[in-house]
This record gives structure tokens, C-alpha cells and sequence, in this order.
């Protein structure tokens, strides 16, 4: 079954703590290029992500976001230093008692509070527990999962398509070979003809004629093309219903294709056929075209 490199998934997980959101686009790509934008308490946790992204999504340009909210007990960046604010009021009291001064309490908090250190940088968010990066693994779990049904059902589509492209260069090669049929005479007319001036010329050489004839009877005929190309569209459609089915494999069929595509026009040497031979090949780019977006 193909699937396709084009896809997006994403998936939202809440807890009684957390709200996590991810969301996982795949764009066409030769290889695997993973791109991941992750909040900062899970920065750490890239690594392992993307060793999950590499296993279940494989090839293709991969970006990853994950959005974390809190749903309850949030923590302020900012907190006080409550040990050091409480020496600072101590000492600012005993201070004012020894020069026998009275100092509201308020006003010696609000001293306290502006004296240097008296506040903490708390960074609750640089470091997640156990608990809140299962949450978050979870929700890019389901994200691939989404993302990859999504390619699945491209996947289908283009499936359909390769089908009808392969019957139209198949419905091509059964009018080549009806019209080959009547090509054959007119071949052999032509051929009748000039082996008459040859028989007529002084100079006729029996060996030279021997091998001009053997020369134009391989270079017209197409048999072997045919037959090979009608091979080449049913391993085609047999590789494509196959769960191995890829797109590196299906272009390596498609470049089979078009060299017997190519080498019929050439030895034919019929402008019906050479026509035939050109919607081929347009059928043929969209194939090349489509297998640049399987994975």
C-alpha cells in the first residue's frame, strides 16, 4: 500500500496539570529531514522524539511542534527570597531601634524588598517530571498516527492514479502493436523496392546487400520492446499492490518504462506510432512526476 509524504496530523492531550498540543507536517524530501519545536523544560527529550519520528514516518521533511499550558497551579516566574528578605527586616529593625527610631512594619518590608537578591528568578518550566513528558510523547504519538493515516489515504489516491496512467500507455501499446500489424508490409514494400535498384545497379554487391538487410530488419522491428514494455507496466502495478510498494522502487520501473517507450519511437520510424510514443511519455512524467512523493 503506497502512503505519501505529504501529510499533517496533530492532537491535543489535557491532564488535570497540562494541556499539551502537537502537531506533525510532512512535505516531499529526497530524505529524512526532521525539524522539531519543542518547549524548553523538554529540550532534552528532542533526541528520543525524533528516534520516534524516524521509526513510524521514515522519509520526508518532518517539522514537529509541541505547545505546553498549564491548566492550574501556575508558578511565578518571579518569587521572593523569603530567607534573605526576612534577615533584611531584621537587621532594618534592630537599626531603627538603635537609633531609637519607629519605623512602620510595611514600610520595612517595602525596604526589605528592595535591597539586592531580595528576589528569585524561579524557572519551574526549564525541567518537566516524568509525568508531564509522558503526556507530551503521548500527544506526538497520536500526532504521527493522525499524520500518518493522512499519508495512507494520499497514499490511495495516487495509487488510483498510477493505475490509469499505466493503462493509458497500455492502451497506447495495443494500438502500437494493432497499426504494427500494417506497418510490417509497408516496411517490407519499401524494402522490396530498394533491393529491386540494387539488383539493377552494375555495381551490386551481394554481401554488402545481405548485411543492409539484416541491418533494417532488426532496426524496424519492435517485437522484443513490445513485449518487454508490456512487462515493465505489469511489474508496475504488481510492485504497487504490494505492501513493500516505494517510491524509490516504482521510479526505477517507471525508468525501464521509458527506455522501451523510447526505443519503440526510434526503431519504429512511423509518424503514427511516433504519436502514440508521445502520449506515452506524457502519461510516463506524471508517473515520474508522482513516485517524487511516495515514500
Amino acid at each position: 500500500m503506497l502512503k505519501s509524504m505529504t501529510g499533517f496530523g496533530n492532537a491535543t492531550i489535557e491532564t488535570e496539570s497540562l494541556s499539551v498540543t502537537a502537531e506533525v507536517k510532512t512535505l516531499n524530501s529526497k530524505f529524512l529531514d526532521i525539524y522539531c519545536r519543542l518547549p524548553r523544560q523538554f529540550a532534552d527529550k528532542e533526541i528520543e522524539l525524533r528516534s520516534l519520528l524516524t521509526q513510524q514516518l521514515e522519509r520526508g521533511k518532518v517539522e514537529v511542534s509541541v505547545n505546553v499550558s498549564r491548566t492550574n497551579a501556575v508558578r511565578p516566574g518571579v518569587v521572593i527570597n523569603r530567607p534573605l528578605v526576612a534577615a533584611y527586616v531584621s537587621d532594618l529593625k534592630e537599626t531603627a531601634n538603635s537609633m531609637l527610631m519607629s519605623i512602620p512594619d510595611t514600610d520595612v518590608l517595602q525596604l526589605a524588598l528592595q535591597q539586592p537578591n531580595a528576589y528569585l528568578t524561579d524557572t519551574p518550566e526549564t525541567t518537566a517530571d516524568t509525568n508531564e513528558y509522558a503526556t507530551v510523547r503521548a500527544a506526538v504519538e497520536e500526532a504521527i498516527r493522525r499524520c500518518d493515516d493522512f499519508r495512507r489515504q494520499d497514499g490511495a489516491v495516487l495509487e488510483h492514479k498510477f493505475q490509469e496512467y499505466i493503462q493509458i500507455i497500455s492502451d497506447r501499446l495495443d494500438a502500437i502493436e494493432e497499426h504494427d500489424v500494417r506497418r510490417i508490409p509497408a516496411v517490407r514494400d519499401r524494402l522490396r523496392n530498394s533491393v529491386r535498384e540494387l539488383l539493377e545497379s552494375e555495381s551490386f554487391d551481394q554481401n554488402r546487400f545481405e548485411q543492409e538487410l539484416v541491418y533494417y530488419v532488426e532496426k524496424f522491428d519492435i517485437s522484443e520492446e513490445k513485449v518487454r514494455l508490456k512487462n515493465h507496466l505489469g511489474y508496475f502495478l504488481e510492485v504497487l499492490s504490494t505492501e513493500e510498494a516505494n517510491g524509490k522502487k516504482l521510479n526505477f520501473i517507471s525508468q525501464e518504462i521509458g527506455r522501451e517507450i523510447n526505443t519503440i519511437g526510434s526503431k519504429a520510424n512511423d509518424a503514427t506510432i511516433q504519436r502514440f510514443v508521445v502520449q506515452m511519455k506524457d502519461e510516463l512524467e506524471k508517473i515520474k512526476e508522482q513516485t517524487m512523493n511516495v515514500i
